[in-house]
């Protein structure tokens, strides 16, 4: 079997996007000008992200046998994701989400369900394949299961990439390339700014953690440069939609790292996969190939 690049455990959803001239106040209506849908979810959208920029990808969550599990596994394996470690639970489904996108503010609101989810199997996948990948990918969905993986992962010396919109205290501590939103970030250390964010999260147990703030671009410290956070701009764009961007920043800087970039490259890599994703409707469907990141990297200087 080939090395596993990135190996992600957690989030797989399908999305139903509403597309609509202006999002509704209460008790109004609006009509929906399209919809379509897509494959989305945390890890399987940074999974997407990276596998199309060359990293060799794998899913070992949980799926279920249900229409909605089948459409997640087809719009993976289209991505060349491999899925020989999937587990099947007949009770198991993905998050389904309805996505309302205003197209006057290229803003959207998420409605998720997430009843049957499971995300990481508390035993699942053996700690062989967890040992062989050069980075695990994680979230906050199934945490007994992203805590033994995790484990299993440092013990092993693999890099932990967590991708975490909700409490997952136990995990912080296992991550050693935290990336998290400003607005989670700020919940949890009451901080300032991005910056001041990014110092309260580090320990000298980590290699990185990173605060991204949308269109402000994003601010790292590294086990290179603790005492200072770096900042990464965000690359101006033409924003269609933002659906995804997070997701797709992750998948790109787990490439990136798989692939042996420094610190300031995997970052330059990330937030031009999410801005060419911005240019772009949909989550998984937008993200940048890898001849189109590198292309847009040579023209553009942030």
């Amino acid at each position: 079997m080939l090395p596993i690049d990135v190996l992600g455990l957690g989030a797989v959803a399908v999305d139903d996007l509403l597309y609509v001239e202006a999002y509704p106040p209460p008790d109004a209506k609006a009509r929906v000008l399209r919809r379509e849908r897509h494959g989305g979810g945390l890890t399987a959208t940074a999974l997407v992200a990276a596998a199309r920029l060359g990293a060799r990808c794998a899913y070992a969550g949980v799926l279920g046998p249900d229409e909605l599990s089948a459409f997640a596994a087809r719009t993976l394996e289209a991505e060349h994701i491999d899925l020989a470690h999937l587990k099947r639970d007949p009770g198991a489904r993905p998050v389904y989400s309805t996505i309302v996108i205003d197209t006057a503010r290229h803003s959207r609101n998420i409605f998720f369900d997430l009843n049957g989810v499971v995300g990481a199997a508390p035993d699942w996948p053996p700690a062989e394949v967890i040992q062989a990948s050069r980075v695990l990918f994680v979230d906050y969905l199934g945490l007994p299961g992203m805590l033994r993986a995790a484990q299993i992962a440092r013990a092993a010396g693999r890099p932990i990439v967590a991708d975490l919109e909700a409490d997952a205290a136990p995990l912080l501590e296992l991550v050693d390339h935290l990336i998290l939103s400003w607005e989670y970030a700020h919940t949890l250390t009451g901080a300032d700014t991005p910056a001041q964010a990014a110092l309260a999260l580090w320990t000298d147990q980590r290699q990185v953690v990173a605060i991204t703030h949308g269109d402000q671009g994003c601010w790292h410290v590294s086990a290179d440069a603790s005492s200072q956070p770096q900042h990464q701009p965000a690359f101006r764009v033409a924003v269609v939609d933002t659906t995804g961007c997070g997701d797709v920043f992750h998948g790109a800087y787990a490439a990136a790292l798989a692939r042996g970039l420094p610190v300031a490259e995997r970052f330059r890599w990330a937030a031009a996969a999410a801005a060419l994703k911005a240019t772009r409707p949909g989550g998984q469907a937008g993200a940048p190939t890898l001849a189109e990141l590198t292309r847009f990297l040579e023209e553009t200087h942030p």
